[in-house]
């Protein structure tokens, strides 16, 4: 049995991780999340230790290392722009770390921890959830039968949210690198893991909202559109209350992918634990391309997302 931390036990994909930890057989020990709206422990690890003050949770884990009682991992399910930091923390308090996407907003950041690894000889695990769906693995091996072949690809993501989003850290682009970055990352990770290196990024709209572009990797031509704006949901999903809108197709064949979502974080814990895990190298790609996505200039050449006129109008 396994002794965790985790970092960011109030947020979203916090119970996931709780899951995760408790279905491969390992102890949740301390948590620490400003906000004290965590009654979820208790469906996973009532008796874990909770702190709402970094402080605190540093002296705790420090005793618990000290005692010989030091946690294995540290999970890290924090705002974006204090991944780094935690990682930091993860490793320099004797533990490996298991790191939410994005693993950090600039690719500068993955140099950075490298050397953090090498200084103390511990590991940086990260969540790197759609390598490991059946569906994408089917498709990258369609790909690598498929010899030359460059396939057409669109990839659409329309996740919901309310007001509340902008006034968040999410909505603030310095803390979670903007729309790109926080709902899209993993997506990108997904296309270089499936077609190959990129060789060209176009940015067609970058707004808080919503987001779209055009991406050439090796072997795929790829129309991206992201969105947290309700009205980009497709009319008839709309009018069956749907929210939520993903689709991938390729040369126009669908990739259905939405079925299993929940249960790849269980699984990359039991890759993780494996000693197969995901390390910093297999982020890098991904987080080059949302870097470049912030900072590219909005342009009109190259292929547009069938969405993105609605979107614009």
């Amino acid at each position: 049995m396994k002794r965790f931390a985790l970092i960011g036990a109030a947020g979203y994909i916090a119970p996931r991780h709780m899951t995760a930890i408790r279905a491969t057989g390992n102890e949740l020990v301390a948590a620490l999340d400003p906000s004290d709206s965590v009654g979820i422990i208790d469906s996973h690890f009532p008796d874990a230790h909770f702190f709402t003050e970094f402080e605190r949770f540093d002296r705790h884990i420090d005793k618990l290392r000290r005692s010989g009682q030091g946690v294995d991992y540290v999970a890290i399910a924090s705002p974006n722009y204090l991944h780094d930091s935690h990682m930091r923390f993860a490793l320099r308090s004797g533990a490996e770390a298991i790191c939410e996407k994005p693993l950090v907003l600039n690719p500068w950041n993955i140099d950075a921890l490298k050397e953090i690894e090498a200084d103390t000889g511990r590991k940086i695990n990260t969540i790197l959830q759609l390598r490991l769906h059946p569906a994408i693995i089917a498709l990258r091996n369609k790909v690598a039968a498929s010899a030359d072949h460059i396939f057409d690809v669109d990839l659409t993501y329309i996740t919901s949210r309310g007001n509340w989003y902008l006034q968040s850290w999410k909505g603030d682009e310095k803390k979670s690198g903007g729309i790109a970055t926080n709902i899209g990352v993993h997506f990108y990770d997904m296309l270089h893991f499936v077609f190959g290196a990129v060789q060209e990024n176009i940015v067609h709209l970058n707004t808080p909202t919503k987001a779209a572009g055009y991406l050439q990797y090796e072997r795929a031509r790829v129309r991206w559109f992201l969105s947290i704006d309700v009205n980009d949901v497709p009319q008839l999903e709309r009018a069956k209350g749907k929210r939520t809108f993903r689709a991938i197709t390729a040369d126009g064949e669908n990739v259905e992918f939405s079925d299993g979502f929940t249960d790849l974080h269980t699984l990359s814990y039991q890759e993780i634990l494996a000693g197969r895990g995901f390390g910093l190298e297999e982020n890098r790609v991904a987080i080059e391309t949302v870097a470049q996505i912030r900072s590219a200039p909005v342009v009109t050449h190259g292929a547009r997302h069938p969405f993105l006129d609605a979107a614009l109008a």
